[in-house]
């Protein structure tokens, strides 16, 4: 949820986070400092010493062109430090560098805390740092990428955003700019490692790279490498499906050594090698067969030869043996003897390490990911040596499944997390728009964090685009989690829009980009189905569709309101995935309502049908402007990805279009009635037809819609035999302007105290046809209403209560439950801070929330937990938590349960569920003795878990995506 003391503290926190220089830089002379242009047009020049480090020297030639995209004139770049100028910009690297080691040992350039750092620098003014030279500005990196960093944190600063190639960002023209007087510092980052792995790549990456540039060639890499700088990444897998990063073109591995970028290989792909190296090869290497206890020696040499390419290199080798092709290890009998074979293929693996890069294995940094099925190796007893990173996988999609224990820390190779944004696989794949949203990934990466998997961060981000806000925020975190907490995520957002596209409409864009990540994730696109959203109940399919459509319409505003040069910008990073995510989930509704209006003999099927069609033309002329029309055509294939008609877990091979029915309509054929709640129609269906009860604490009102089942329109009156019954016509949720809603609901002063029944009557102008429904509706006493009055629920029906409407939240030795804004379902979700706090086993003496309810009557009742889908990130926690009803015996119950763990685990038979809802339901009892106001506690037993909604039904609820909506927001989505 954005507010405005969130986003202003955000942004100021998110400013110091893009950049230590961030209040430093000015477009005017108002302050004193250092001019990097004046008005006048002269630009100050660069200074980079030729023996400087070749990544250094070329980030300097980015500098000198962002320094011209801001100004209309490129700085010139001096490699003489004879005769420098009388004001300069000079950059190095400590030790490679004279003049930045001359100026340290001069005394003019404090490099104290940054010397020996990884990956720091320091943004200085100097005066007089040199004969001849009257100030200069120092940018100087504790090592290569420490100065690079510095280079683009100035470049970020002055305005060039770091997406201004990869997203057509505008740069706005500046005539001056200016860094104030003093000295600026970047430490070292928290994760070590930072980055993104290239993935799933065809149809879209793969048909992109091939039209720009031939393929994922050193001119492709030399774009993405220079992205990855400026959002201080480091680290990178490649591009893998039928491509060979080292052998597509033997400059890559050079070009991402002068970079600066560490290379690895990805979690099937160990010892440098490709999988497209393998199946090039297999018919060459012994019997062709990637099985290490039948082709020892082929596959030996086939490792070598990856170190071999890479021994002058930064790289991470990663280590193990999964299967031929991202399946698990062809075993060898038993888990026992699969375990030894593994144990001797890490052996021998440092072996060839250690030999072929004439060094011992524990100075080359190695990881293992414990991927899919890996992870029974390690819970089995496998061990690695100490030196190797540790690298826990999500589930594919964006729960950790593994954090590292008290025990197993301090090892110096650390733990790290492979994350998943795109998957191309179990338990489903998603592919096509982003649908991380970034207080999901926050809660996850921040566990990450605090318990201690801080070496390496590298996430799946398929094609690259359409992640571009995820991809930064994870980078953005990985270096600082500290300055990105969740109290800042919106003020982050904001700050982040703002450097895409100004300040005017910032917060306007800001709210939009996590809005549609927050609809995407409460069903990925891929996962949607006609049926997702409930038609009858709730109102919940057209409270969805409401929240797209307004979502289209202010990005439409923005869209106007902006200048021409940043459209192609705002439709890539916001319009299109807004507008294409609308259109999807309006084409499966309208499915689903053509397929029920079929059932209910709607003449308005017909309209449905077409509206299905309409919308699936739609998806693809959206698709076709951000491929062919978009920036020229720039990203000609990026929007090649099938997304509509899954059937199982891969992408089909064609976008297939809901299928759509029609009806045989006569002339003449009367009208039908529906209600709310139920599918069925009237006439036609043998029970009469009963309206939701209404009553008055709860004060939602209920409908009728009417309808022509052939292809006259009929006129239809509504009318009720009791005074106390209000109707007014409204807006059918129909693609047919001849479908009526007629809504129902009570004059709660003039109807009598307790249980009252009245007749709603249908009937055509004609009187030839009459449908009548019974209403009933109760009317609380006034002690009743007193007893209800703030608290949750009514006298029937189910209720839900957002998790962060309690009444009062009781911390235990400083741990406590607090909010975290904007995430999943809800505008605020509970959970257990600080994360790694220890569990709790007695509920009444736990940290704990309490909710003031009212019941309508005594007996047992359901009280259902919707969470978020958290795995067993600690073996033995069973993730639990309970619920007391007053003062009664707290019911606990835990996820990780001896019988229900393997369900609830990765890919489990609850896994596929929980992750497609990204929600869990957790399901108690509770027994009320009376009627009336009740105090519900929802109490810690184990951290990790996070709370979105608490429902309450005397009767099971009814079947629907959300569930009922809260009093206090009857017709709100989140």
């Amino acid at each position: 949820m954005f507010t405005r003391r969130s986003i202003l503290g955000g942004a100021m926190a998110a400013g110091l986070l893009a950049s230590s220089l961030a209040a430093a830089v000015r477009f005017d002379r108002r302050k004193p400092g250092f001019d990097v242009a004046l008005a006048t047009g002269e630009v100050t020049p660069i200074f980079v010493d030729p023996a400087d480090l070749a990544g250094v020297r070329r980030a300097v030639s980015d500098l000198a062109a962002d320094i011209g995209r801001v100004t209309g004139r490129n700085a010139e770049i001096l490699s003489n430090d004879g005769d420098l100028p009388p004001r300069v910009i000079i950059v190095g690297s400590l030790g490679h560098s004279p003049i930045i080691d001359r100026l340290v040992a001069a005394g003019k350039l404090d490099i104290g805390d940054i010397r020996g750092k990884w990956e720091s620098f320091v943004v200085q003014t100097v005066a007089s740092p040199l004969p001849g030279v009257r100030e200069a500005l120092v940018i100087a990196g504790s090592d290569k990428r420490g100065a690079i960093y510095g280079v683009y944190d100035l470049s970020r600063t002055i305005g060039v955003s770091p997406w201004y190639w990869w997203a057509d960002v505008p740069v706005t023209r500046q005539d001056h700019v200016r860094v104030s007087y003093g000295r600026y510092v970047q430490g070292a980052p928290a994760v070590k490692y930072r980055g993104i792995f290239l993935n799933d790549e065809a149809p879209c990456l793969s048909g992109w790279t091939t039209e720009k540039f031939g393929g994922m060639n050193s001119t492709f890499y030399a774009k993405l490498f220079e992205l990855m700088l400026r959002l201080r990444a480091n680290y990178l897998w490649p591009a893998m499906w039928n491509n060979s990063f080292a052998e597509d073109d033997p400059a890559n591995p050079g070009l991402a050594e002068e970079y600066g970028i560490v290379m690895g290989t990805s979690h099937h792909e160990p010892m440098m090698r490709a999988h497209k190296d393998w199946t090039d090869r297999r018919p060459h290497l012994g019997n062709g067969q990637w099985n290490y206890a039948t082709n020892r020696e082929p596959i030996r040499q086939f490792f070598r030869e990856g170190i071999e390419r890479n021994r002058d290199n930064e790289v991470i080798v990663t280590i193990g043996m999964r299967g031929d092709g991202d399946v698990a290890l062809e075993s060898t009998g038993g888990l026992k003897s699969d375990i030894a074979l593994l144990e001797t293929i890490i052996s021998d693996q440092r072996d060839i390490i250690a030999q072929t890069m004439g060094r011992p294995a524990d100075r080359v940094p190695q990881v293992w990911v414990l991927f899919t099925e890996v992870y029974k190796y390690y819970d089995a007893g496998l061990k690695v040596p100490d030196d190797v990173t540790l690298l826990f996988a999500d589930d594919n999609v964006g729960n950790l499944r593994r954090l590292p224990l008290p025990s197993e820390r301090g090892r110096p190779g650390g733990f790290g997390i492979y994350f998943h944004m795109d998957m191309h696989g179990g338990p489903f794949s998603y592919q096509w728009l982003n649908s991380n949203p970034l207080p999901k990934i926050w809660e996850q990466m921040n566990l990450a964090h605090q318990y201690g998997a801080n070496e390496i961060w590298i996430a799946n981000v398929g094609d690259l685009k359409p992640l571009e806000l995820p991809v930064e925020f994870f980078i953005a975190m990985a270096w600082d989690p500290s300055r990105v907490d969740k109290d800042k995520i919106a003020g982050w957002t904001r700050y982040w829009a703002e450097c895409q596209f100004g300040p005017d409409h910032a917060e306007e864009i800001a709210f939009l980009l996590s809005r549609y990540a927050k609809y995407n994730a409460w069903r990925k696109p891929e996962q949607l189905r006609p049926e997702t959203y409930s038609l009858e109940h709730h109102q919940e399919a057209e409270r969805v569709c409401d929240a797209w459509n307004q979502l289209v319409e202010r990005a439409d505003a923005v869209n106007a309101a902006l200048a021409p040069d940043q459209r192609d910008a705002f439709y890539q990073l916001v319009l299109h995935p807004v507008r294409a995510s609308a259109n999807l989930t309006n084409m499966y509704v309208a499915a689903a309502r053509n397929a029920r209006f079929a059932e209910q003999a709607r003449a308005s099927t017909r309209a449905e049908a077409a509206e299905v069609r309409r919308r699936f033309l739609y998806d693809h002329a959206l698709s076709d402007y951000y491929n062919r029309q978009m920036a020229g055509g720039k990203w000609n294939h990026m929007m090649d990805q099938t997304h509509i008609g899954y059937f199982d877990w891969y992408p089909p091979e064609a976008d297939i279009m809901p299928p759509v029915t029609d009806l045989d309509l006569k002339a003449d054929h009367g009208f039908g009635v529906a209600i709310d709640g139920s599918e069925r129609s009237w006439p036609g269906f043998y029970l009469p037809p009963k309206l939701r009860i209404l009553d008055s604490i709860s004060k939602t009102p209920t409908y009728i819609e009417t309808f022509p089942r052939g292809t006259d329109p009929i006129a239809v009156q509504v009318t009720a035999d009791r005074p106390w019954v209000l109707i007014r016509e409204g807006k059918a949720f129909s693609s047919s302007p001849l479908d009526r809603r007629f809504w129902i609901d009570v004059d709660w002063a003039k109807a009598p105290a307790g249980q009252s029944v009245a007749l709603v009557t249908i009937c055509d102008d004609r009187g030839s046809q009459t449908v009548e429904a019974r209403l009933t509706a109760i009317k609380a006493t006034p002690s009743q209403a007193k007893d209800a009055q703030g608290a949750f629920g009514g006298l029937t029906g189910a209720f839900s209560i957002p998790a962060n409407a309690f009444r009062r939240s009781i911390a235990v030795d400083g741990v406590r439950w607090e909010a975290i804004e904007d995430y999943g379902r809800v505008k605020a979700a509970m959970s257990i801070f600080p994360v790694d706090a220890h569990s709790f086993q007695d509920p009444a003496a736990a940290p704990r929330l309490e909710y003031d309810i009212f019941l309508g009557e005594a007996g047992k009742y359901h009280v259902l937990l919707v969470t978020s889908p958290t795995l067993e990130v600690i073996p033995g926690r069973t993730l639990s938590v309970a619920v007391i009803l007053d003062n009664q015996t707290p019911v606990v119950h835990g996820v990780f349960t001896p019988e229900d763990r393997v369900a609830e685990d990765f890919l489990g038979d609850r896994h596929l569920p929980n992750t497609a809802n990204n929600a869990r339901t957790m399901r108690f009892v509770v027994s009320s003795d009376r009627p009336g106001r009740h105090v519900l506690t929802v109490a810690m037993i184990d951290p990790t878990v996070v709370i979105q909604k608490i429902i309450i039904s005397k009767d099971e609820p009814d079947d629907s995506y959300f569930g009922p909506p809260s009093p206090s927001m009857p017709f709100e989505i989140t």
